[in-house]
């Protein structure tokens, strides 16, 4: 069945996979970008400019769309970015404006388009976090408490939002070579004390990339979850994800010795 299919963060990476997918594959499908005027390319679907870290965008593009299409059958909370940096040098600062796009931001435009699911009596919301919602790895203690708050936040809503057949779900990919981390943001500061850490994980994250395998697995998850007509809450997608995720659950201590075994080595 064709469906009706707004996706945040369309215009690069995975979101313009899963756009483009979704396109194809015969759904009618709208884009959102912070600057859509900016990207040269032409788009086979229409990129609507939406600015996550304002509650006046997020409001007036909530009422613009539904008043401009009858019914919306799935949101995909796709937009965000990446903050990286040991914790200590990392400022709250950062962390703030981390928290404002990739939780706050996601939550009040789902919250914006809540009254319309229930009116319809009908809908689906996808967010795609990651798997460092679920675990936790040096240099990225922001982004993952941002992804950690998304897991516990829509977990709830699922329960509160299932009489009015609303399906909530989360996509949680692991390591795959998109442009997150070249459009990181990085903390500046520097502390001495974390030197040989800091080059340590550095190349452990820079060999990681080499290493990782392109997004089409993602796209392949969040086109199933868009077609199932009963989803489960939670889909990891990567190689090794399952054991990963036992490891840190049930041999926290192996799986520590393991992470710190390959950053050590990375160097």
């Amino acid at each position: 069945m064709k469906q009706t299919i707004l996706i945040t963060g369309a215009s690069s990476g995975i979101g313009l996979l899963i756009a483009n997918k979704l396109h194809n594959e015969g759904h009618t499908v709208i884009g959102t970008s912070r600057n859509p005027k900016a990207h040269a390319s032409k788009f086979p679907f229409p990129l609507v400019e939406l600015d996550l870290n304002e509650d006046q965008s997020i409001e007036s593009f909530g009422k613009r769309l539904f008043s401009e299409i009858p019914k919306l059958d799935v949101l995909i909370n796709n937009a965000g970015y990446l903050v990286s940096g040991l914790a200590e040098e990392t400022s709250i600062g950062l962390g703030k404006k981390q928290f404002e796009t990739n939780f706050w931001g996601t939550i009040k435009l789902t919250n914006q388009f809540l009254p319309y699911f229930r009116k319809q009596r009908s809908g689906k919301i996808i967010t795609v976090g990651s798997f460092l919602g679920l675990i936790g790895l040096p240099t990225v203690g922001y982004y993952s408490a941002s992804k950690h708050a998304l897991e516990g936040y829509f977990k709830a809503l699922r329960f509160e939002v299932k009489d009015f057949n609303i399906d909530v779900c989360m996509v949680e990919p692991m390591n795959f070579k998109t442009s997150i981390g070249e459009n990181s943001v990085r903390s500046d500061l520097k502390i001495d004390d974390y030197d040989l850490l800091r080059k340590q994980t550095d190349n452990f994250s820079k060999q990681q990339f080499e290493n990782s395998p392109t997004p089409e697995p993602v796209v392949d998850m969040i086109l199933k979850v868009v077609s199932d007509k009963n989803p489960k809450f939670n889909h990891p997608v990567g190689k090794g994800v399952s054991f990963i995720l036992f490891m840190q659950q049930y041999v926290y201590k192996v799986f520590e010795n393991s992470i710190l075994k390959q950053v050590h080595k990375a160097f």
